[in-house]
């Protein structure tokens, strides 16, 4: 298929200038090209920012190409590539197809949750977008404006999300079936010109309507939205207003013409994506468009050890920021093929869901939350399900989004027999601080940590007076600034809040909000977040370490430690534990586990961590991006109301967990 006519408009308007700076970029050499141990790597980032991201910048193909590579001008606030100009989404789909990967498969959509399976390759792919940031513009989106994206994980979401890219807006996608309160919230933070959305989700037992929600939202809002297009899903089809458009009518070939790539400063916003479980106004972080695509591309390779043409698998969702960065950008940027999932790890069908993805597609690199190894562990604690499968093509297990607890990593290391790589990071930061980086080199895995700062993060650990501490001791970790390309440039419409939020605790620093320490070997140990560290007759105690013990014992699937209050210590450590799925349990076999989980707290970690109560549960209530609601949780045991976030996945697990959280032994 050859390129279209946007494309080819797009460089007739820009070739001569793109051309001559990808001929400079390639005398340059690419880092990527040459090979470098991580310590060599991670020192020059630091001592050498502007030198080691322009080396970087490198794997980008750049309208203008960028000079310098830091603005401290206005310091806090940092900017990257400031005199610079690109198109994301020409780096994500037109330059593979003039490198002769058209036909390539781009995006594979996989819905096990209506049985259907497409693939686009980058042609098709780049044809889709186009003639979607064709309709935007027919609807008067121009660059700068915002486009909401209100999906389940439909092919559809991706095409959105690249569309807003092409033409130079700014997408903020909503998590699908987010409820109309905290949808309405999000619009009118962000006034979005147009809403993209869909008649209904899809799950395994039920059909969610996204329709009814989005309308109700709409009403609620303040801000007036000029139009919604809608995908019509056949499993529920949508009732129309009058200023709601039929996806699939404005798509039809000729409907529109389709949109060229339109040119960005590096430093204009890419996207606005809002954290999950704010209360008040909503927390939108902003990236932009130079440092993301520098960052993502760099990690594809480095951290993740992925080529171009590569089969890729994010099992999230891209209502959250791994699936913004991995499965829509990184892999794209890379040249790599994507899958998009709809369907849970366990359920549709069963506990060996993945795994089909893997065998089916050839997947080298699977990435995805430790809790749903979790959850596929519990179905399948043996890994039946896991011999039936030709797992041939993968290469590398990635985890993250929760701590990964040594039980769990052990399990996926020795039932799927590949590296199992932790990486810690944040919705803030966009990709990786910690990780053990495979494409540059692999240092021995410490079950728990999530092994060594990437390059381009200064990780410090440090005390309550800002002083850093010795290595093994525990307090909160920081990033010293500047932080590298593709982490937030700030908080939409609140440089101050921004500042307020995350730069003032320490000066000079990023606070996390997560509690660890760094070991002797430079490896990160991230505990917890550090309201969920306990203070214990004033001794602090992580999370993390209590669920390191109990997961380790073979009865457990999965675990969370709270800290209740107590008028004699302050607080004291509480655990709820779910077990393994296959064997019913008597009342006296479950009191000699309860007795045995609490015998490995005080023998792994100390007696000051003796539990007061270990309650066997059916489930942990957790957001839809798998994080466990320990917050929530402890509200209710200590008997406050609790601050349950719009995003959690079954809301039932909580009022079920209501009278064994209200006991106190």
């Amino acid at each position: 298929m050859r390129p279209s006519v946007a494309h080819e408009r797009f460089v007739a308007e820009h070739g001569g200038e793109l051309t001559r700076n990808l001929a400079i970029t390639r005398q340059d050499g690419c880092m990527t090209d040459v090979t470098f141990d991580h310590a060599s790597l991670h020192v020059r980032s630091l001592d050498d920012p502007e030198g080691f991201w322009l080396e970087a910048a490198s794997g980008v193909d750049w309208i203008t190409r960028p000079k310098g590579a830091l603005d401290a001008s206005s310091a806090p606030l940092y900017r990257w590539f400031p005199d610079a100009r690109l198109n994301t989404c020409y780096n994500a789909l037109d330059r593979h197809v003039i490198a002769g990967r058209a036909d390539q498969p781009a995006l594979i959509h996989d819905s096990a949750v209506t049985g259907t399976s497409r693939t686009y390759t980058y042609a098709e792919l780049l044809d889709e977008v186009a003639r979607l940031a064709g309709v935007l513009q027919a609807l008067g989106v121009e660059k700068g404006d915002r486009v909401v994206i209100y999906m389940p994980m439909i092919a559809e979401a991706v095409i959105s999300m690249l569309a807003c890219a092409r033409i130079g807006a700014v997408h903020s996608v909503v998590f699908g079936g987010f409820a109309p309160t905290e949808l309405a919230a999000r619009i009118d933070d962000a006034q979005p010109k147009v809403v993209l959305s869909a008649s209904c989700g899809v799950e395994r037992t039920r059909v969610i309507e996204y329709k009814p929600m989005l309308d109700a939202a709409l009403a609620r809002a303040s801000h007036e939205v000029g139009h919604c297009v809608i995908v019509q899903r056949p499993q529920c089809e949508a009732s129309l207003g009058e200023k709601d458009f039929d996806w699939a009518q404005v798509m039809a070939p000729g409907a529109v013409q389709p949109a060229g790539c339109v040119a960005v400063a590096a430093t204009d916003p890419l996207y606005i994506l809002y954290t999950s479980g704010t209360t008040g106004r909503p927390k939108g972080i902003v990236r932009d468009n130079g440092g993301h695509a520098v960052a993502l591309t760099w990690s594809m390779k480095h951290v993740y050890g992925m080529e171009a043409g590569d089969v890729w698998f994010t099992a999230s969702d891209v209502g959250w920021v791994v699936g913004h960065s991995y499965i829509v950008y990184a892999p794209l940027f890379a040249g790599l093929t994507t899958v998009l999932y709809e369907g849970k790890p366990v359920g549709t069908p069963d506990a060996g869901a993945f795994w089909r993805i893997v065998e089916q597609y050839g997947v080298a690199g699977l990435f995805t939350a430790p809790t749903a190894i979790r959850a596929i562990k519990k179905e399948d604690p043996d890994g039946s399900l896991i011999a039936g499968h030709d797992l041939s093509s993968l290469r590398t297990l990635f985890l993250a989004g929760e701590r990964l607890d040594p039980d769990t990593y052990a399990w996926a290391h020795d039932k799927l027999g590949v590296p199992v790589v932790d990486n810690w990071w944040q919705t803030e930061t966009g990709w990786p601080i910690v990780a053990n980086p495979v494409g540059i080199e692999s240092f021995a895995p410490k079950p728990g940590s999530a092994t060594k700062p990437l390059p381009g993060y200064d990780v410090q650990v440090l005390a309550p007076d800002g002083s850093p501490v010795e290595p093994g001791v525990e307090g909160a970790v920081c990033l010293k600034l500047p932080l590298p390309p593709g982490t937030l440039a700030t908080l939409w419409g609140g440089d101050e809040r921004y500042v307020s939020s995350y730069l003032s605790a320490f000066e000079g620093y990023y606070l996390t909000g997560d509690g660890g320490y760094i070991d002797d070997d430079g490896y990160v140990w991230v505990m917890g977040r550090t309201d969920d560290v306990l203070n214990v007759a004033g001794h602090r105690l992580s999370t993390g370490a209590l669920e390191a013990a109990l997961a380790g014992h073979p009865a457990v699937a999965e675990c969370a430690v709270i800290g209740v209050a107590d008028q004699l210590k302050g607080q004291v450590p509480r655990a709820l534990v779910v077990l393994k799925a296959g064997r019913e349990y008597t009342d006296d076999e479950l009191l000699t586990v309860r007795d045995e989980l609490k015998a490995r707290v005080r023998a792994e970690v100390g007696a000051l961590a003796s539990l007061s109560d270990v309650d066997v549960v059916q489930a942990l209530p957790k957001t839809r991006s798998g994080k466990i609601l320990r917050k929530t949780m402890r509200q209710m045991a200590d008997g406050e109301t609790p601050q349950v976030p719009g995003t959690i996945e079954d809301a039932s697990v909580l009022d079920a967990l209501g009278e064994v959280l209200r006991h106190h032994s």
